[in-house]
């Protein structure tokens, strides 16, 4: 949805204001969450390996997921707000704790490029790279996929859009090593499984990771993202309000569905998703479907590249809206960002960007979009 159409739903209902800022309920619900993972990890160290495996699966992989979409609200500063930097990263870490892996920060640094950059096939680093669209087009590679989606979403950007490692990444880090280490030496080897084996498998083939899926891959043609109205959204801040989240990223997800209520002209009327077992069923299933179901464009990568051919000052204001500095909360696009891409690719002549041939057969297998229905 362009920001013309977000002015047009924020003067037609002008209490979509109220929803913004942030929601206590984050933190509680994380606090809560790792509570039940540590108590459980305790409980659990002389339990059968059967039991163990089982729990691992159906409990810590669904609580992990869930703390990991905490992620999500906690990278748009929506636990504490703006002013409370600090600690939203505090709280990140905390959620971080049972996951085993040191993600928060890193997820932020990156999540944030994908709000800026959503759909541009060389700055945003959710797209699935060409060798994954290649390497997982089958019915099986598309379960391997799945599988895989933990080390792929961890990899992805490291190899679309590599960033330095900065301060609060390590210290996430060294958090994280010091926590991991006092559950093995306290708790056992079998509190490990349960914790780690959770993050591994929750975020795998698991019915919540139908949220990878559902978000912006093509189910319907034109159209870019889709949201989940289904039961799991209790469990995952509302993350299945995929469509209100990127209209309006500083709405906690707590308020989303109050924000389609407000809105249902502009909502109710879009292709949805009620089930994330059905959409993981559907994509391993339906040939169109896998990696390459995916809409790519470069209007703004092309419009970066095309800077160095213009004045010193419009370059300067082109890398400073696209390259802010990652702890700035940018939760929605600027209007004089779309106004200096837009004049860019309006008076210079775009640089055409050779692919190899592979390349280019995988951007001319998608479909033709109507952008007018894509954000």
């Amino acid at each position: 949805m362009s920001n013309a159409v977000l002015l047009c739903v924020a003067a037609k209902y002008p209490e979509v204001k109220k929803l913004m800022g942030h929601d206590w309920r984050v933190a509680a619900q994380v606090v809560i969450t790792v509570c039940i993972q540590i108590i459980i990890a305790i409980l659990i160290q002389d339990v059968s390996w059967k039991f163990l495996w089982l729990a691992t699966y159906v409990i810590s992989g669904t609580l992990n997921h869930s703390l990991s979409i905490s992620f999500h609200e906690i990278g748009h500063n929506l636990a504490f707000g703006n002013h409370q930097p600090m600690a939203n990263r505090v709280l990140g870490y905390i959620a971080n704790l049972p996951l085993m892996i040191p993600s928060s920060v890193t997820f932020k640094k990156y999540h944030i490029d994908h709000h800026k950059f959503q759909g541009d096939d060389n700055l945003d680093p959710d797209l699935p790279t060409y060798f994954e669209a290649w390497l997982f087009q089958s019915r099986i590679g598309k379960i391997f996929y799945i599988l895989l989606q933990p080390v792929l979403y961890s990899v992805r950007p490291l190899c679309r859009v590599p960033k330095p490692v900065n301060l609060l990444e390590f210290i996430n880090l060294l958090i994280q090593i010091v926590f991991d280490l006092l559950i093995f030496y306290f708790l056992g080897i079998k509190s490990v499984v349960y914790l780690l084996f959770g993050t591994v498998l929750g975020l795998g083939l698991h019915p919540i990771s139908g949220h990878f899926i559902s978000e912006h891959y093509i189910f319907v043609e034109g159209y870019e993202t889709y949201s989940y109205y289904g039961p799991l959204n209790w469990l995952t801040f509302n993350v299945g309000y995929h469509n209100e989240h990127h209209d309006f990223p500083n709405i906690p997800g707590y308020r989303l569905p109050k924000l389609k209520e407000m809105a249902p002209d502009y909502y109710d009327n879009r292709p949805c998703h009620y089930s994330w077992v059905k959409v993981l069923i559907d994509f391993v299933l339906d040939s169109k479907m896998g990696p390459k179901a995916r809409i790519r464009r470069t209007l703004k990568s092309d419009a970066l590249n095309s800077a160095d051919r213009t004045t010193n000052s419009t370059k300067s204001k082109l890398n400073k809206i696209l390259h802010e500095a990652d702890n700035n909360n940018n939760n929605t696009f600027t209007s004089i960002a779309q106004h200096t891409t837009t004049s860019l690719t309006k008076n210079h002549k775009l640089p055409h960007k050779k692919k190899n041939d592979y390349q280019q057969k995988m951007i001319s297998s998608t479909v033709d979009v109507d952008h007018s229905k894509t954000h």
